[in-house]
């Protein structure tokens, strides 16, 4: 909690570009802002796989909206360090076109997300994003865990 003594931190330039993909590639659908806020050779590292260019990165991220027409992306927490900024996140959606092989359930999920995303000049360079894929899965029903 914040008080005359201790302010709310103002957000480094980093933290503000890197919360930009959250906010607006993948919860508004800005897919364009990729080619502002993301080197040319843009490095994505998560459990859908290594995407390597802006143009991979946008089909990606076209193929996430495409399963989940509501998807969400928001921000919890950053702090950054360096060159680095950290978020933790929560994705939601529902499950309305094939992902990852699942037809469409219609169930909804809500997930921790925790992204790192490596600024260098001016630009997210790099990211590694570790969703909980195996909550979302339980959520839309594609998996269900054994018996404690």
């Amino acid at each position: 909690m914040a008080s005359a003594s201790t302010p709310t931190p103002t957000p480094t330039g980093n933290e503000r570009l890197a919360r930009r993909f959250p906010e607006e590639v993948a919860s508004e659908g800005n897919i364009g802002l990729i080619d502002e806020i993301c080197a040319a050779d843009v490095l994505d590292h998560s459990p859908l796989g290594e995407v390597r260019g802006r143009d991979e990165l946008k089909a990606q991220i076209s193929g996430l909206k495409a399963s989940f027409s509501d998807f969400s992306a928001t921000v919890e927490d950053t702090i950054s360090a360096g060159d680095t900024v950290a978020m933790r996140v929560t994705l939601r959606g529902t499950h309305d076109g094939a992902f990852m092989g699942i037809e469409p359930t219609g169930k909804s999920f809500e997930v921790g997300n925790m992204v790192f995303s490596r600024i260098e000049d001016g630009v997210i360079a790099e990211r590694w994003v570790q969703p909980d894929l195996l909550g979302m899965l339980t959520q839309l029903g594609a998996v269900e865990l054994p018996e404690a």
